[in-house]
């Protein structure tokens, strides 16, 4: 099982390789926070098994975990910290990921200082990193669609701000984001740090843990386990979503290509649809979908129609490969195979 569920994983980062040039890494050495998430781990994959002899330096908060998520490689270090704390790496690096954070939505709502705190200390002991690199070249701070809350606009570019709620509890996550971006283009003028900030949609695909708890993966595991998926809300909310790899290569795009103090909106424009009419595209003779609407707070989001305009990252050559099909496909083999 272990084979096949790597194998999976492996033809995701042999398309991030044929996707993306990676010859721009060649020789480089590349910090990677959060390197054991979703997003993270292909990353430091990609980096390592393009062939162009990228050294990756991968943060993680537990050895025996790194190890096991991202196995050994002559070319990769794991740096064991925790985030909040300073950053002590004598190396320098030519690029910096930034992708550390709080990701649960139970623990926006139930630990939403700690979510808060992780969002603006973790990046500032990364910013206060980059800042004394003599060739660094780029940082990007991955953020979220979040920053936007209930946007006036259901098309949505780096400009068009919403609404968010500041005394709600669940504003931990999208206003320690905004703040955390703001703190990202204050080092950026004041310290002249190259940081640039990808605003990521949902984003999912092979090698999610089968413990999260996000709705795409609260569907795929309904499907797998031949169970109704079970909505606590009318999921009116409308929104797009991305694949794992579309958005590492988007990620491997701005920060080769991106602007400097420039925020991307990293989505498939194609993928736009409520959570009722994704979880209906799963329907099966097994799997129904049933509503049992209550007051429970569960961390949702608002009810919203955001849609991620994309044009501006794709001014930089990126597109979007993997449609919302494939995406649950994908997933839903990569979880069966745990």
């Amino acid at each position: 099982m272990e084979k096949s569920k790597m194998s999976i994983l492996n033809e995701d980062v042999n398309n991030i390789i044929k996707n993306f040039d990676m010859s721009l890494f060649r020789n480089k050495t590349v910090l990677v926070t959060g390197a054991t998430g979703l997003i993270g781990k292909l990353c430091v994959k990609s980096l390592l098994e393009s062939g162009f002899n990228t050294k990756v330096i991968a943060l993680v908060r537990n050895k025996e975990k790194g190890l096991r998520v991202l196995g050994e490689n002559k070319n990769l270090m794991l740096l064991v910290q925790d985030i909040n704390s300073k950053i002590n790496l004598e190396e320098n690096v030519d690029y910096i990921i930034h992708g550390a954070s709080v990701t649960s939505s139970s623990d926006f709502v139930n630990k939403p200082v700690e979510t808060i705190i992780t969002a603006i200390n973790g990046t500032k002991n990364v910013l206060d990193f980059a800042k004394t690199q003599p060739k660094l070249q780029a940082m990007v701070y991955l953020s979220s669609l979040e920053v936007y809350g209930v946007p006036e606009n259901e098309n949505t570019s780096e400009t068009n701000y919403g609404y968010i709620d500041i005394l709600s509890a669940r504003s931990s996550y999208s206003e320690g984001k905004k703040i955390t971006e703001t703190l990202c283009i204050s080092y950026s003028s004041e310290y002249n740090v190259p940081v640039k900030i990808a605003r990521l949609a949902q984003t999912f695909g092979a090698g999610v843990d089968k413990n999260d708890n996000r709705v795409f993966a609260q569907f795929a595991k309904s499907v797998i386990n031949k169970e109704n998926i079970i909505l606590h809300t009318k999921g009116e909310t409308a929104r797009n979503y991305c694949y794992t790899t579309d958005a590492v290569c988007a990620i491997f795009t701005i920060l080769t290509k991106g602007l400097v103090a420039n925020a991307y909106n990293v989505a498939n424009k194609n993928t736009y649809i409520t959570i009722a009419d994704m979880a209906k595209s799963l329907e099966n003779k097994d799997t129904k979908v049933v509503f049992e609407i209550d007051n429970i707070n569960r961390g949702f989001n608002p009810t919203m129609k955001i849609c991620l305009d994309t044009n501006k990252l794709e001014s930089l050559g990126w597109s979007a490969k993997v449609d919302l099909k494939e995406m649950f496909e994908r997933t839903i083999k990569s979880m069966q195979e745990y």
